[in-house]
């Protein structure tokens, strides 16, 4: 059985209000705790939890991925930051020369988690009005370009969307582990897409996983590695299932879905979910910093002892 990896989800979108200062403080300048410093401390607990990664997901009505990013990979030794978002936000050019420099800061510890498919509405919000197979199609271009002007020199391709004439980088951004690749979706045009490019398929909930991976490892027969697969799930977890349901209810949560119950009962899913060929996890846990040290503390170690005893 494959040792897992862990990855957690960041709350790209507030974050809590700076306290008020005592009424003696005179200085009236701003407090220096803001959102960058609330999801910092998430990342600081997710490095010192033992998770693998933090991903920042693709959100229009939140803060920027590839900013949040670079700044926990700045903050952090250890931990992988893995960006999401969407092909139409800059040339793949600019996104490789962008992505080579963290590369560089950080000692390759960047990832790319590209959302291919979104909502028209939202999709338009964003100045994009490309719909159906085409995002493929685009995605597939996107991708190839970055890769290709990334490991070449002199790297010329013409496409539907983007086109690049002698493009390509030296030193000193030449060199550096291209990020993995993560995407999703279960669309036969998101299988392809995945078979050529993905380093990891992320399935989700209500996704048909056998089916997927099934699907998948198929196309990618002739391609190259099969991609690894993924799950995104929420988590909620406690000493007990009593007490997991006690605090759902608090939440107003009733019927909560994914990683659910006691720590030994959530090993066991993970561990099921393991024999069915799945090896990355993206967990959503809320709120981060407390569930994030809980983790840690409670549930990562069972694997960590687990696979440490096995070698």
């Amino acid at each position: 059985m494959s040792t897992p990896e862990f990855h957690l989800v960041l709350p790209t979108r507030g974050g809590p209000a700076p306290a008020p200062l005592p009424s003696f403080v005179t200085d009236l300048r701003p407090g220096a705790f803001g959102p960058l410093e609330h999801l910092a401390e998430i990342g600081r607990a997710a490095d010192v939890a033992g998770f693998h990664g933090v991903l920042t997901p693709f959100d229009p009505g939140g803060e920027e991925s590839l900013v949040v990013t670079a700044g926990l990979l700045r903050q952090n030794r250890w931990l992988r930051g893995i960006a999401g978002f969407h092909p139409g936000i800059a040339t793949p050019v600019y996104a490789a020369k962008v992505s080579a420099s963290l590369q560089r800061f950080s000692g390759d510890r960047l990832d790319w988690r590209l959302t291919v498919d979104l909502d028209p509405a939202v999709a338009r919000s964003q100045g994009d009005f490309l719909e159906g197979a085409d995002r493929y199609v685009r995605a597939d271009e996107f991708l190839t370009i970055a890769k290709g002007v990334w490991h070449e020199e002199d790297y010329t391709y013409e496409g539907r969307y983007f086109q690049v004439l002698a493009g390509g980088f030296q030193g000193p951004l030449a060199g550096r582990a291209f990020p993995r690749v993560l995407l999703s979706g279960t669309s036969t045009e998101a299988l392809e897409l995945s078979a050529e490019h993905a380093d990891v398929h992320l399935f989700g909930l209500g996704d048909d996983l056998d089916a997927g991976i099934a699907e998948l490892s198929e196309l990618s027969v002739g391609r190259g590695p099969t991609p690894a697969f993924g799950l995104r799930l929420p988590v909620l977890v406690r000493e007990d299932r009593a007490e997991a349901e006690a605090e759902a209810r608090r939440r107003g949560d009733d019927a909560p879905a994914g990683l659910f119950g006691s720590y030994g009962e959530v090993a066991d899913t993970i561990r099921a979910h393991l024999s069915r060929g799945v090896t990355v996890f993206v967990l959503e846990a809320e709120p981060g910093v407390e569930e994030t040290y809980r983790l840690g503390e409670h549930l990562l170690p069972l694997f960590t002892e687990e696979y440490t005893h096995a070698d």
